[in-house]
């Protein structure tokens, strides 16, 4: 088993694209100061100058290389191109078929392409295409969820899919320490991708409420409650009294026809949040940040303190390294 040399970076530890501006610069920079990739979310409308300047201004807090996810249901081809214009050193997408033409054009640039899916078919597409990596993502994910198989099932499944092609399986849902990362390497995986675990550290643009109830709640829900009419696909959040007071929301219901509950400015842009809206809390958020999507992944119930996200990618390799050692006898992972 091992971590090194996962798509040239030193850990195999990712940091997801948390929206809708959770996984900002500095997050980003941290984690790949830290050794690990770091994914950047940028808006999900196009915006292409304003993304450039998150790129710059990520670089400005490291030299080390890193990525940017892009979700494909949402308006992006302009996104796009003004991420290869400045060469990052992954493209992720997701939320979408990654087709061969952006593979190829992402490559032309130098850009590595690793798409997020849910199901051994996806991957399958995704190795037909010349992807460099594929995230696997599990039902137990935070977030809005590609699949329905649980990760202990599908990535094994997915790993002898891949077979001798050096195509590396990043594992993602619900790993929060070390004993999901090895568990992760156990089934044949190279990395782990992790989205709650680091938005429960200092330097996620998450609001302080949001990274609170990440301690106080230990429970999740699979639901559909949230951006029905944005983009209507099941998600896993926070079980919070305001979740379990709608999760029976008639199917009728989504949030274009329901109160402004919030108000916040999401990468620049001042915005009204309804009920029921598919954007989390950020640090300017203000009005009911309880009663909106709380996403998180289903081992949040592990997560007991709000850290630097140096310290959890340190957590990760140093706690990892101990348990192989002590479990399989192995000296190094």
């Amino acid at each position: 088993m091992g971590w090194r040399g996962i798509l040239g970076f030193e850990y195999g530890i990712v940091l997801a694209p948390m929206g809708s501006d959770v996984a900002g610069p500095e997050l980003v920079a941290t984690v790949a100061n830290a050794g690990g990739l770091g994914l950047l979310r940028g808006p999900d409308w196009e915006s292409p100058e304003y993304l450039k300047e998150l790129i710059r201004k990520t670089r400005k807090m490291t030299d080390k290389p890193f990525g940017v996810g892009v979700l494909l249901v949402f308006p992006h081809k302009e996104n796009i191109k003004a991420i290869l214009q400045e060469k990052v050193a992954v493209l992720q997408v997701y939320g979408g078929e990654c087709p061969k033409e952006l593979v190829i054009e992402a490559h032309n640039a130098g850009v590595k392409v690793v798409p997020q899916v849910g199901s051994v078919e996806e991957a399958k597409k995704a190795i037909d295409v010349g992807v460099d990596a594929i995230i696997i993502q599990g039902r137990e994910a935070g977030g809005h969820v590609a699949g329905q198989d649980g990760l202990i099932s599908l990535l094994p499944r997915v790993v002898d899919l891949v077979g001798d092609c050096d195509i590396p399986i990043i594992a993602a849902g619900g790993i929060v320490d070390a004993r999901g990362y090895v568990a992760a390497l156990a089934l044949g995986a190279k990395g782990i991708c992790m989205g709650t675990r680091f938005l429960a550290t200092h330097e996620s643009y998450a609001h302080h409420t949001y990274k609170r109830n990440l301690i106080e709640y230990d429970k999740t829900e699979y639901t559909d409650v949230f951006g029905r009419a944005a983009w209507p696909a099941p998600h896993r959040v926070l079980r919070t009294p305001f979740l379990c007071d709608w999760k029976s929301l008639p199917e009728h219901e989504n949030e274009t026809n329901q109160p402004i509950i919030a108000r916040s400015i999401i990468h620049g842009v001042e915005m009204e949040i309804p009920r029921f809206a598919v954007f989390v809390p950020n640090p300017t958020t203000t009005g009911e940040i309880e009663s909106m999507a709380l996403y998180a992944g289903s081992g949040v119930g592990l997560i007991k303190e709000i850290l630097p996200a140096e310290e959890v990618v340190k957590r990760l390799v140093e706690g990892a390294q101990l348990l192989i050692q002590q479990t399989f006898g192995g000296e190094s992972v």
